[in-house]
């Protein structure tokens, strides 16, 4: 573990209480700006969000950090802020471009794209007796599903709930899942996110959330209609008593969190906040201000520079206190360990300081252990303390199960169990003795590529119906149709929304078995569109 005088400058109090903070009938904004010029704080009328109330200039102080104290920012007030600076490579600075505050806890959106506010919040809860259930990883088992798809449909749910964080927190619901025998929900993202301009281009949307618009807010389209109309404070009202249902009845929540980018996409992409603030430093570029991109996405937050590493840490201390959030699945968790020189490192200072923060000992840290970029895949190749998707695991077993079968008709050769075995056993061959067998997490399937259905059901992926002419998502699915290309429907006692969606994973032992949803539309990942079959993967290689 890191001793503290160990630890990287950015843990240190330089960038301590970015955002707002309110105190003394007044609040303070702090904004960090290594390169800006001027920096700007612009509030508007609570109602009409093009309606400019106050302007007041922010003053630069130590460390680059901008400051203003002021009676203008109270519970409720809706703000941005405007940022000037030079004219160079790599920087992107606009003064007239209105900006969202990366620290804000709450937004709200005007009649535009990128029509945003940030939102002043007091993050106060009644959280009673509940506390978080802290399950110990050997007996761990997770179900990983889309909060809004998972209610969206149930007919023991109030329609009022469908698709939201209390209708997940439904007593329904939460019988299902004991019925299921799972510990955890893992829910995919519920930062607030943006669908990809040029998704709306084509009337598409990202139904998936994995293009954040800011990593502290949650997601509000996932709220009922009454909570958003009572503003964001009712949101995140909602969130939280979400959380403590479900921690009363047992069950921990897991988020996965997208922290390796952002919805600002490429250069050129939209202008919504880090890109405005300080583009040279929160995006990973080449000398000429070209992205280096090893997401996939557009961008990369550059994890090696203090202030992207804060970010990252400070969202994840406020989700893991403030919301009592029991563990985070970090998407492409190889973008995060990237250093100077854009090589990715097991002993990162950001993966280090997430692992050893106090504020964090008491949640569940799983990497999705590769990225996009060279070199990127890293399975095995966490420090202790991480927890890992197996992707070694979900192949082997999934050739064991089906597609050894195939394969040793097609080419006659012999297959054996010694494979799956060393999976079954922990992957002593992936994952070094000092780390041990708890920190594989074993899953089959996943929101990445083929459902449980799928695998038993196509020899190959069909997403013709989301407009990427199915070049999107893996070949291999390692899959076996039993000699019949697609679904074969049966009727079932249970009603179609009470179906389960067979994309749960395990941490440390294989889940139970479930039957999967009848045909709906299924997102691609990375939302290029919406499809009838396999969702977009990113299968890694071995």
């Amino acid at each position: 573990m890191l001793e503290s005088s160990d630890l990287a400058a950015f843990v240190g109090p330089a960038l301590d209480d970015l955002g707002v903070r309110l105190h003394d009938g007044v609040a303070t904004l702090r904004v960090w700006s290594e390169n800006a010029t001027s920096i700007e704080l612009v509030t508007f009328d609570e109602t009409d969000l093009d309606w400019v109330t106050d302007e007041v200039p922010l003053e630069r102080g130590d460390s680059d950090v901008w400051e203003v104290t002021t009676h203008l920012l109270q519970p409720g007030t809706r703000y941005a802020i405007r940022v000037g600076g030079p004219h160079a490579p790599g920087n992107t600075f606009n003064p007239e471009t209105l900006l969202l505050d990366p620290y804000a806890r709450g937004l709200a959106q005007g009649d535009g794209y990128e029509e945003w506010r940030s939102v002043v919040i007091i993050d106060g809860f009644d959280w009673g007796d509940s506390k978080k259930p802290q399950t110990p990883l050997d007996q761990t088992v997770v179900y990983e599903g889309h909060l809004k798809g998972m209610t969206k449909r149930h007919p023991d749910i109030p329609p009022a709930l469908h698709g939201t964080y209390a209708g997940l927190a439904h007593p329904e619901m939460i019988k299902y899942l004991h019925s299921l025998g799972v510990t955890a929900v893992e829910l995919l993202p519920i930062h607030a996110f943006v669908p990809e301009p040029r998704l709306l281009e084509r009337g598409l949307t990202n139904y998936w959330g994995y293009n954040t618009l800011n990593f502290f807010t949650p997601h509000a389209a996932y709220a009922t209609e009454d909570a958003r109309k009572e503003g964001p404070e009712a949101v995140l009202a909602e969130f939280k008593g979400m959380v403590r249902l479900l921690h009363e009845a047992g069950l921990e929540v897991i988020l996965d969190v997208v922290y390796n980018h952002t919805s600002e996409e490429g250069i050129g992409g939209p202008r919504s906040s880090l890109r405005g603030i300080d583009n040279a430093n929160y995006y990973r570029q080449q000398p000429d201000g070209a992205y280096i991109d090893t997401t996939g996405c557009g961008n990369t937050l550059d994890t090696s520079k203090d202030a992207g590493a804060r970010l990252v840490l400070d969202s994840l201390r406020y989700w893991a206190q403030e919301m009592q959030i029991d563990g985070f699945r970090f998407d492409l968790a190889a973008a995060l360990g990237r250093d100077a020189t854009h090589e990715y490192t097991r002993e990162h200072p950001l993966l280090l300081a997430i692992r050893d923060d106090p504020a964090l000992q008491d949640v569940k840290l799983i990497a999705e252990p590769w990225d996009v970029g060279l070199g990127g895949w890293q399975t095995g190749n966490f420090t202790p303390g991480w927890h890992e998707w197996n992707d070694r695991y979900r192949d082997r077993v999934r050739n064991f199960w089906l597609s050894d079968i195939d394969y040793a008709r097609r080419a006659s050769a012999p297959v054996g169990v010694g494979g799956f075995a060393t999976r079954l056993a922990g992957s002593s061959n992936t994952f070094s003795d000092e780390r041990g067998p708890l920190a594989s997490v074993n899953f089959i399937t996943a929101h990445d590529g083929f459902t449980l259905h799928d695998l038993v059901s196509y020899d190959m992926k069909h997403n013709e119906a989301n407009g990427e002419e199915n070049r999107d998502g893996a070949d291999t699915n390692r899959s076996f149709n039993h000699g019949v290309e697609g679904r074969r429907i049966t009727q079932r006692s249970w009603p179609p929304a009470a179906r389960p969606c067979a994309t749960s994973s395990a941490l440390c032992c294989s889940p139970p078995a479930s039957p999967c949803s009848p045909p709906v539309t299924r997102p691609a990942a990375r939302s290029e569109a919406i499809t009838t079959h396999t969702p977009k993967t990113r299968l890694s290689p071995g």
